[in-house]
């Protein structure tokens, strides 16, 4: 796919990379250095603030590009779930997960289509297009070896929730229901009719 404008995937996230990748196009990924939000009681309200926050950093930086930015948090009963900050908060997540039903949000940021008048691209980019994505997943009943096994085979700390669907998601998933890349962080099903709007349709023949 060829796109009118280069491409920034605004995520540190490598499992966001990788779906990208199977695009086959060419983009650069930055690191965005912001202070993210946590709101405990507004799961979704958290998820695209942080996404805003992520895409107007890159923006900043980059002004012409196509920007994807995205967070992903956990909604357990209306209460926030993040990324863990020690292995022992890691346990305590799956512990609460164990033989119980949460769902996957995430926001994702893009660079809104009206942004772009001809080669021009207006002050329309500063505010992201943003949209939030929500999965249902299963768990299993873990017992404490389920968890301390799981958490042995994975690095849990960049994971909202501590665990990744697509990194050994069989020991402690039962099943899902929405997307699968949503969970994974990016979902695909925004991703791709936006790009397809972006891009430069193929020459006649």
């Amino acid at each position: 796919m060829h796109l009118q404008r280069p491409l920034i995937l605004a995520s540190a996230s490598p499992r966001r990379r990788r779906l990208l990748e199977k695009l086959d196009l060419d983009f650069d990924t930055q690191i965005p250095t912001v202070i993210e939000i946590s709101i405990p009681d507004d799961p979704p309200k958290t998820a695209q603030e942080n996404a805003r926050l992520k895409y107007t950093w890159c923006h900043s930086r980059e002004p012409g590009a196509l920007i994807i930015a995205a967070d992903t948090v956990i909604d357990l009963d209306g209460r926030l779930i993040g990324k863990p900050q020690s292995r022992e908060e890691a346990a305590n997540f799956l512990r609460a997960f164990s033989g119980r039903e949460h769902n996957v949000l995430t926001a994702v940021a893009l660079t809104p289509h009206r942004a772009c008048s001809g080669a021009r691209l207006t002050n329309a980019g500063d505010t992201p297009a943003i949209t939030l994505v929500i999965s249902r997943v299963r768990f299993r009943p873990l017992s404490p070896r389920d968890i301390d096994a799981y958490l042995d085979v994975v690095h849990p700390l960049d994971k909202a929730g501590a665990y990744d669907i697509d990194d050994h998601g069989a020991m402690i998933i039962a099943g899902y229901d929405g997307s699968w890349s949503n969970i994974t962080g990016l979902p695909m099903e925004i991703i791709t009719p936006w790009l397809a709007r972006w891009s430069i349709p193929a020459p006649t023949p």
